[in-house]
């Protein structure tokens, strides 16, 4: 793995706050904080506000708050809530950022902008048969198995070329690769590795960082980052 230096930490401990909107603009000036310690822009940095099991009424004020960037873990979730939603606010883009079966892969490319979660070639098929029936495609993301984990999905960093090649032989294009880490270790060397294998393939999305990491997959080039509890609050 890639040696990276731990950014130094920049901020104390923080106190919950009440309020979505004020978490709502703490996440964005953190995210801007963090890019500017990178030199980098803060549009360059996509804020997905994770809202898996939030209903509509916890999800429409972040909505009239005027963010439009939302994911979601599972296809029939989705598919009970955001219709509705997507007709008020038609500007919402929708990301599935977990696991997808391949038989769920027509419906997930009928509702969601962009797919986070693409790691095996039975998928590619599917979404290739799925694309070719909808007339349209998501953006689509290759979810890397960062910490060679058994219990999580994600490619094999070994398989990654092989799956990058059958996505291009099916005209499937690949615009960026997603990681998660594994829980309770440092997440910054991984986070280095997977900004690695997407210079290394030629990819400059990346989808990684969560809510008790997302400054630090800034620093380290994060163009997406996936927060949902530092936005909602704590999930009961």
């Amino acid at each position: 793995m890639e040696k990276y230096e731990t950014p130094r930490k920049t901020h104390a401990a923080r106190a919950p706050l009440a309020t979505l909107a004020d978490r709502y603009a703490d996440v964005t000036q953190r995210i801007a904080k963090a890019a500017a310690r990178a030199k980098r822009a803060p549009d360059d940095v996509m804020l997905i506000a994770i809202s898996k099991t939030y209903d509509e009424a916890a999800i429409r004020p972040l909505l009239d708050l005027g963010h439009t960037m939302f994911g979601e873990n599972r296809v029939q979730e989705a598919q009970a809530k955001w219709p509705d939603l997507k007709a008020d606010y038609p500007d919402v883009a929708l990301h599935l950022v977990g696991q997808l079966q391949s038989n769920k892969a027509e419906d997930a490319v009928a509702l969601f902008d962009a797919i986070h979660s693409v790691d095996r070639p039975s998928l590619v098929d599917a979404l290739a048969k799925a694309r070719d029936k909808a007339g349209r495609l998501p953006l689509l993301f290759v979810q890397v198995n960062i910490g060679d984990e058994p219990q999580k999905g994600g490619c094999a960093i070994a398989d990654l070329p092989a799956l990058l090649e059958q996505a291009k032989a099916k005209d499937l294009p690949i615009a960026g690769l997603m990681c998660v880490p594994p829980v309770g270790t440092e997440a910054a060397p991984y986070f280095a590795l997977l900004r690695k294998l997407a210079h290394d393939h030629g990819f400059k999305l990346l989808s990684m960082g969560m809510s008790d990491d997302f400054e630090t997959a800034v620093e380290i080039g994060a163009t997406h980052v996936r927060v949902g509890s530092a936005l909602f609050g704590a999930r009961g």
